[in-house]
């Protein structure tokens, strides 16, 4: 199998480095990508096509600073993406049907936490970001970016239950309104 890239993208503010610095322990082989977290909704989306073009054609695990681990994290991500390499992954997940189906597929994407995207998806997805006409509406909504983009090829994606990371109990830096208490029922340290 070919070598999967893990990119996390990061917020570089003071009260967000322990997220980083807790990831950086666990993850040391990542890439580490940062936005400066003002006017958090451009630089959000900015910083996400970033990552797109840096992985560009190749098989990449996307996650976000504010996630706890699992444990035994890599082996199980990358255990789920052997058995799917092919298809798009979600790894974070807050919907009741976690706890009631589990694993299952599903064709509305939601929650940018930690997900994976087969070789040639990032491209595309840039490429569909250019044309994609609720730019101006959802300026951070890059989980509406990529589940129009699947909805455009009907496609579905895989949520792996459990999650294999929580989202941490934090105040959004892209809308501070947002509840901090976006957890999935599902994860276990």
């Amino acid at each position: 199998m070919t070598k999967i890239k893990f990119i996390v993208r990061c917020v570089n503010l003071r009260e967000r480095m322990p997220f980083v610095d807790y990831l950086r322990k666990n993850l040391p082989d990542a890439t580490y990508l940062y936005h400066n977290g003002e006017s958090g909704n451009e630089n959000a989306m900015e910083n996400f096509l970033k990552a797109m073009e840096v992985s560009s054609d190749i098989p990449c695990l996307h996650l976000e600073d504010d996630i706890i681990l699992t444990g035994d994290f890599e082996n199980k991500v990358l255990t789920e993406i052997r058995n799917r390499k092919n298809n798009v992954i979600q790894f974070f997940s807050m919907r009741s049907a976690d706890v009631t189906v589990g694993s299952r597929w599903d064709n509305k994407f939601s929650m940018n936490q930690c997900f994976y995207l087969p070789p040639g998806y990032s491209k595309m997805i840039l490429e569909y970001y250019r044309m994609w006409d609720k730019k101006e509406v959802h300026r951070s909504g890059y989980d509406i970016l990529i589940n129009d983009f699947l909805k455009s090829r009907h496609e579905k994606h895989w949520i792996c239950v459990p999650s294999l990371v929580q989202h941490r109990v934090a105040k959004s830096i892209i809308n501070p309104k947002r509840s901090s208490k976006r957890q999935s029922l599902s994860f276990s340290p």
